[in-house]
């Protein structure tokens, strides 16, 4: 079986999406959808909406990437044939064939279009079909009902709220919800797609 290597440069393609690492360059590809909205990541650990906001978002995710910790991708929305948001595969655990999929998000006009069933499809069939790992986690700001809906739909199970769990950068102390999917029950998910 496979190891999840963070060298490696990882495309994953379907017929809606296209995601691939992501580079420091990408920051000039992004700014029209993280400037768009100043709420785009009110629930995430870091905001985005200004140049420099994003310039620092992008240098951290390569950092983290560079120290194992992250790897983070661009999202391409083939049918609008412009570049949507990011998300990254991160908590990579070879040894334990488990990995958490975070750090999501997509421009306003991208939500709600389908485009994040197509996203996560890729990934979960990677991470499920071609490293072979027995488990994925999703962890979600408990107040976030709509990414915690868009995560239920995947038939994640949600396993529990760490209480108190990390400063938001308001200084908002957040539960965190766990949810996961498991490699067993990965078969009966993926025969939904696209209802999923």
């Amino acid at each position: 079986m496979p190891d999840f290597d963070f060298l490696s440069s990882l495309t994953l393609e379907n017929e809606r999406v296209l995601l691939r690492p992501l580079r420091a360059e990408d920051h000039a590809l992004l700014l029209s959808v993280a400037c768009e909205d100043e709420s785009l990541l009110r629930y995430g650990s870091r905001h985005i909406h200004t140049p420099e906001l994003l310039e620092v978002y992008i240098a951290d995710a390569l950092s983290n990437r560079e120290k194992e910790m992250r790897y983070p991708f661009i999202v391409f929305d083939k049918t609008s044939q412009s570049y949507a948001g990011s998300t990254s595969f991160y908590g990579v655990s070879n040894h334990d064939r488990r990995l958490e999929i975070g750090y999501t998000w997509y421009g306003r006009s991208y939500q709600r279009s389908g485009l994040n069933r197509f996203t996560k499809l890729l990934l979960l069939s990677y991470v499920f079909e071609q490293l072979a790992f027995e488990r994925v986690e999703f962890k979600i700001d408990e107040r976030n009902a709509a990414s915690r809906k868009a995560v239920e739909r995947l038939g994640a199970t949600q396993e529990g709220i760490l209480r108190s769990h990390m400063v938001l950068p308001d200084g908002f102390r957040r539960n965190t919800v766990y949810y996961s999917i498991l490699k067993s029950e990965w078969p009966a998910i993926q025969a939904q797609f696209p209802i999923f």
